[in-house]
């Protein structure tokens, strides 16, 4: 199928073609036609980041732009500046031969003066982040009365980040009559829900399945104990020599820590994250597109809706909290039909996570060994050799130069003059890898530490068993458990074992020397509004299948206390 096929006009496919695209993307060819051919229909379209979605959307609102008025008629809410910026980019070089159509990214962090002075002389589509544009309505600069269609991109990151009362302020003034796009990696119920309130009957596109990875993104995991992380992530940037991607920590500290080690240790690196101001953010930003940064360490919340192309790499440094971040990581590589590799430098108290994620994404890891000094030495010599071997030689310039240098080492075998060229470059691997050792947890190691864990749920040796007020009627998910565990005891390194998920409440279990940590943590604390109860329950018995309180109502687990105190030890040991 052609961009022609599908209603694309020729003006515009002369410029998408001179930006290397020949035939329309998946989720092109299912929502461009749709997006011609009916003007009154809301689309859902749920499909990874970089499958070509910005050019899905974007070219039927500019093809169905009446440039004769000068109003705002479509308008691109995304989460950051930078997609905001990359989309009106695209939009721009999409409209090359089309001098009429006027486009402008609006922003914070940016002179507000100077977006005013331009739509003023009169825009066509905005690309905007949801908070400069309510302050832009508010001022009357931006009128939303007559738009045409209105665009959430990254709609999930969007509420992620806190825009709800945005999205929902800016919305609630457009017209009725309008069509809304929204474009979404992943459907949760908070996206769910505004579908419902703010769209009518939108058609529904998926390509791919949901919620899962990328199709061209390998994932691997390198298991090591926990001390050894930073190691680990210099052995694997050695180990692919043409690496270029974004490294995920969890926090700004750590963020800054890690790139301040690479840069320190020589690596062509930088931070991003929420610290930083909007001129240095930008200075990162403009020095990692142009690849003068091979490796840009960053946090979730500054790397949201970052669109960098042909990213070979993404190295998860920590896991995230809410897994399902996993997946707008790992698709931030294998864009456009690349394969891109997606890693994650694990320890062993994190293999319950890899088996969420893998659930996830519906793909396995593939588990590696962190590289030897050796294998990485070898692995940097033939990179080098290729290099040399591919290098060209500007002859005119370089070939008065010749007989000095050939005088200078005439002396020198073929062989002893390729070794020293070659070591120039090779020695410091060589050097710094000489005797490092190997970080690999041993598999003996992993399997006492599976027993260990194993014989913990069974007998308490290792484990605590909590029970909690919460269950499926809550909505709770292991995430969830995982993330209340990391976020109220401010420690991310407990390990926790089996999660038992039930109606009205469940059980987990969690390192037994953090048992009061874990309790004082929970106290006082609250789940989507509802008050937690949390206790410490009985040790699960191997051949247990009763469901404690199964017919009954929350509320009963805490009247047990006024029973007669043998019916009360009988019903304590059935959890």
């Amino acid at each position: 199928m052609t961009f022609e096929e599908i209603g694309i006009e020729n003006k515009y496919i002369r410029a998408i073609e001179e930006l290397g695209f020949k035939n329309p993307m998946p989720v092109q060819e299912k929502v461009i036609p749709h997006l011609i051919n009916n003007d009154s229909t809301d689309i859902i379209a749920l499909a990874q980041t970089g499958t070509g979605k910005t050019a899905a959307f974007g070219l039927p609102l500019i093809q169905k732009t009446n440039t004769t008025v000068k109003h705002v008629q479509h308008l691109i809410l995304c989460p950051t500046r930078e997609l905001c910026l990359q989309i009106s980019d695209d939009l721009n070089s999409y409209a090359k031969y089309d001098n009429d159509i006027k486009i402008t990214a609006v922003f914070g962090g940016a002179s507000i003066e100077r977006q005013i002075s331009i739509i003023k002389k009169g825009v066509h589509i905005i690309s905007a982040t949801p908070g400069r544009l309510l302050d832009l309505i508010k001022r009357g600069v931006v009128k939303i009365s007559k738009i045409k269609t209105v665009v959430l991109d990254e709609a999930d990151e969007m509420l992620n980040m806190g825009f709800r009362d945005e999205l929902e302020a800016i919305l609630s003034e457009t017209p009725a009559d309008k069509n809304t796009l929204l474009f979404s990696a992943t459907m949760p119920n908070e996206v769910r829900k505004m579908a419902s309130r703010f769209m009518n009957n939108p058609v529904e596109f998926t390509i791919g399945k949901k919620n899962v990875g990328a199709e061209n993104v390998n994932h691997v995991s390198y298991m090591v104990h926990a001390r050894d992380r930073y190691f680990a992530l210099k052995r694997i940037v050695d180990f692919y020599p043409g690496v270029y991607g974004i490294v995920f920590c969890r926090t700004r500290k750590e963020t800054q820590e890690v790139a301040e080690w690479l840069i320190q240790d020589g690596y062509n690196a930088d931070s991003l994250h929420g610290d930083l101001s909007q001129p240095q953010r930008d200075k990162v930003m403009a020095s990692f597109r142009i690849k003068h940064l091979k490796l840009l360490v960053a946090t979730d919340v500054a790397a949201r809706g970052l669109d960098v192309e042909s990213l070979t790499h993404i190295i998860n440094y920590n896991l995230p909290d809410d897994l399902e971040v996993y997946t707008h990581r790992s698709g931030r590589t294998g864009r456009a039909g690349r394969s891109g590799t997606s890693i994650v430098i694990a320890n062993l108290k994190e293999k319950y996570k890899l088996q969420l994620i893998e659930k996830q994404i519906n793909k396995k890891f593939e588990n590696k060994t962190v590289p030897l000094g050796r294998d990485i030495c070898e692995k940097q010599l033939f990179h080098l050799v290729d290099k040399m071997e591919k290098v060209e030689v500007d002859n005119e310039k370089i070939d008065s130069f010749l007989p000095a240098i050939m005088q200078k080492l005439e002396w020198m075998e073929r062989e002893e003059l390729i070794k020293k060229f070659v070591s120039i470059e090779f020695n410091r691997f060589l050097e710094y890898y000489k005797k490092t050792p190997d970080l690999n947890v041993p598999e003996s190691q992993k399997k006492r530490g599976e027993q260990k864990s194993s014989r913990g749920r069974r007998d308490n040796a290792e484990f605590t068993r909590f029970f909690i007020n919460l269950g499926n009627m809550d909505n709770l998910k292991p995430v969830d458990v995982i993330g209340m565990i990391n976020d109220y005891t401010n420690n991310r390194d407990i390990s926790i074992g089996e999660i038992d998920i039930r109606k009205n409440f469940s059980f987990f279990e969690a390192d037994k020397s953090f048992t009061e940590a874990i309790m004082k943590g929970f106290k006082d604390k609250a789940f989507k509004k509802r008050s937690i109860n949390l206790e410490v329950a009985e040790a699960k018995k191997h051949d247990e299948i009763s469901d404690f309180g199964r017919n009954k109502k929350r509320s009963n687990f805490k009247k047990e206390s006024a029973k007669p105190k043998e019916k009360r030890k009988r019903r304590e040991k059935r959890y």
